[in-house]
């Protein structure tokens, strides 16, 4: 029986305070490795960070592991909690699935094949330019916004941000609870199970009030 080490993160601090998407994770990894007969050792968790690189804690306690050959193999429930970079990708190709195997739940990889290791690169040029699509999109919607803060101050600002001087300047908390609602989005929920979720735990609309599916669809889509 294989040994291998289960890998689950979440980007930020307000989903690992919630345990949003961590559990599901876990129970993902636990599964796939019951049916494929992997000894699962460990799980290591990287909450509240982020894939922009592999400077994580537990990312970086995962590599030293493979470094000391104590595993041989990682099991991850979708590619993205792995990274979101192509260079960082091809380097964890090179310096560790070459040395030991990657299992992704979400997307049926396993890399001990050179049939797994393409599929792993096709998806993961897909993922690359979505996230290079969204980044693109997100820049042009913030560069409305500044242009609308140069000609009033009279509007009401959207959610996330405020008024300083004739200009939006993102709110913090509000940008977290926007990044929770991509994530729930994500994770395939309707835009009524986010509002509820929101509203349960206590999060609010910028007028103090409870989130609708309307309110929650037009604050992802500006976002």
């Amino acid at each position: 029986m294989k040994k291998v080490i289960g890998y689950i993160r979440v980007s930020t601090e307000l989903q690992a305070e919630s345990g949003l998407g961590l559990a599901d994770q876990e129970q993902k990894i636990r599964g796939y490795c019951q049916v494929y007969d992997l000894e699962l050792t460990e799980i290591i968790v990287d909450a509240g960070a982020s894939a922009k690189d592999l400077n994580r804690d537990g990312m970086q306690r995962l590599l030293s592991l493979v470094e000391a050959s104590e595993i041989e193999g990682i099991v991850i429930a979708k590619l993205d909690r792995l990274t979101r970079s192509m260079r960082d990708l091809h380097h964890l190709l090179d310096s560790v699935f070459s040395k030991v195997e990657l299992h992704s739940v979400g997307e049926k990889v396993d890399t001990s094949s050179a049939a797994g290791r393409l599929v792993l690169n096709v998806l993961m040029s897909v993922a690359e330019w979505e996230r290079e699509a969204i980044g693109e999109r997100t820049s042009a919607a913030l560069k409305a916004k500044k242009r609308l803060a140069k000609r009033t101050i009279n509007g009401r600002a959207p959610y996330g941000y405020q008024w300083v001087n004739g200009v939006l300047v993102e709110i913090e908390a509000e940008q977290l609870v926007i990044s929770l609602m991509n994530d729930l989005r994500e994770l395939g929920m309707t835009y009524q199970q986010i509002a509820d979720r929101l509203t349960t735990e206590g999060y609010l609309t910028k007028r103090d009030g409870k989130w609708t599916a309307t309110t929650v669809r037009r604050t992802v889509m500006a976002s």
